[in-house]
C-alpha cells in the first residue's frame, strides 16, 4: 500500500520468490552415500545371479531384487525426507524444498519406481532374461539411467558447496556409485572382463576378436574418461580416478566371481588411474587450474594410464598375445580418445574484445 492508501499488486509477470532451501549437511550426504551404495549392492548382486545361477531364477521376486530395491526405497525414502526436513523454508516441500543436487535426485527417484513396476510386468509375462537380452531390456535401461541420478544427488551436493575437505570424499564415492550403475549393462563391451590381448593375432578371426578387444578398451574409457573430466574440470580432486577405475572394475569382478588374470589387469588399471591421480595433482599446483589444454591432458593422461596398466597385470597374468604395434597402438588410441573427450569438456575460451 502506498502513502496515498491505493494497494498495488503484484504484477502477474512478476516472478515468485525463490525459496531460499538450506543445502545438505556432510552427515545428510554421507548418508545418502551410504544408502545408494546398499543399491549398488543390491544391482552387483542381481547382476552376478543373472551371469551365473540364472537357470534357478524364476520370475521378479528373488532375494537379489530383494536386496536391490531394499537400497532403492532406503535412498528414494532419505531423498525425500531430506526435502520434507525443509518444509518450513519450502511448504511446497515435494517440488521446491530439495537441498541443492536432490531435485535431479528425487526425478529418478520417480522414474526408477515406475522402471520397476515395469521390469516386474516384463519379468512375469516374459520371464527372466539372459546374457544380451538383459543387458538391453528397456525396463533395465530406464532402471539404470535413473540410478544414475539417484546415486550422483551427493555428487551435485558437492559441486553446488564449492567445499573441499572432507566433502570431497562423498562427492567422488557418488560419482563412482553412479559410474557403477551402466556397468552391470556394459559388461558385453567391458575392457575389464576381456582377455583379447593374451591371443595372437593371426588368422581373420583372430583378428576380429582383436579388433573387438580394442573396442572394449574404447567404450571402458568413454565410461571412465567422461564422468572424471566433468569432476576435474571443477576442481582436482586426490583419487577421483582411482575411485572410478575401482568402481566399474569391482562391479564387473563380482558379476563373473573374480577371474583370476581379469582381477589382475583390473588391479594393474586402477594402478594406472592412481597414477594418474597423482600426476594431474602435481600438474595442477605447478601449472594452475587455468593452464592450456588442462583437460585434454588430464583426459590423455588417464586414459592411456588405465589401458597401459590393464595390458601389464594381463601380461603379468596370462602375457600379451598382441603385437607390439597393436599393444602400443591400443594405448595411444586411448590417450587420443582421452585428449578429445578433455578438449569438448574444456570451457570455451572467453571472446577477445579488442578483435
Amino acid at each position: 500500500m502506498t502513502s496515498s492508501g491505493v494497494r498495488h499488486e503484484p504484477s502477474p509477470s512478476t516472478p515468485a520468490a525463490v525459496p531460499r532451501v538450506p543445502p545438505a549437511t556432510r552427515r545428510e550426504d554421507l548418508v545418502t552415500v551410504l544408502f545408494g551404495a546398499c543399491l549398488t549392492a543390491g544391482a552387483m548382486s542381481d547382476g552376478w545371479a543373472h551371469s551365473n545361477i540364472v537357470e534357478t531364477i524364476e520370475g521378479f521376486f528373488t532375494p537379489w531384487h530383494g536386496l536391490l530395491y531394499a537400497g532403492f526405497v532406503a535412498t528414494a525414502a532419505w531423498t525425500f525426507w531430506l526435502a520434507y526436513q525443509r518444509r518450513d523454508a519450502a511448504p511446497r516441500w515435494w517440488r521446491d524444498a530439495f537441498p541443492a543436487g536432490y531435485r535431479v535426485g528425487a526425478i529418478g527417484a520417480v522414474v526408477f519406481l515406475l522402471a520397476g513396476l515395469a521390469d516386474m510386468a516384463w519379468h512375469e509375462i516374459l520371464g527372466v532374461e539372459v546374457g544380451l537380452d538383459a543387458e538391453f531390456s528397456p525396463s533395465h535401461l530406464l532402471l539404470d539411467a535413473s540410478a544414475v541420478l539417484l546415486l550422483t544427488s551427493p555428487l551435485r551436493s558437492w559441486w553446488a558447496s564449492g567445499e573441499r575437505g572432507g566433502r570431497s570424499a562423498t562427492g567422488v564415492a557418488s560419482l563412482a556409485l553412479g559410474v557403477m550403475a551402466p556397468s552391470i549393462l556394459l559388461t558385453y563391451a567391458s575392457a575389464f572382463l576381456t582377455l583379447a590381448p593374451t591371443r595372437a593375432i593371426g588368422a581373420v578371426g583372430t583378428q576380429q576378436a582383436a579388433i573387438l578387444g580394442v573396442d572394449a578398451y574404447l567404450i571402458t574409457m568413454l565410461v571412465l574418461v567422461g564422468p572424471f573430466l566433468l569432476a576435474h574440470r571443477r576442481r582436482a580432486t586426490p583419487g577421483a580416478a582411482a575411485a572410478l577405475a575401482a568402481g566399474v572394475a569391482l562391479f564387473d569382478m563380482v558379476m563373473h566371481e573374480f577371474p583370476t588374470p581379469q582381477a589382475w589387469a583390473a588391479l594393474g588399471a586402477v594402478c594406472g588411474a592412481g597414477l594418474a591421480d597423482v600426476l594431474l595433482l602435481r600438474l595442477d599446483a605447478i601449472r594452475g587450474r587455468d593452464a592450456a589444454l588442462r583437460l585434454p591432458i588430464a583426459g590423455a593422461l588417464l586414459a592411456g594410464l588405465v589401458v597401459a596398466g590393464h595390458l601389464a597385470g594381463l601380461a603379468l597374468a596370462a602375457g600379451i598375445g598382441w603385437t607390439p604395434e597393436v599393444t602400443s597402438g591400443v594405448v595411444t588410441l586411448a590417450a587420443l580418445l582421452g585428449a578429445l573427450l578433455g578438449g569438448l569438456a574444456a570451457r570455451p575460451a572467453p571472446a577477445d574484445p579488442g578483435r
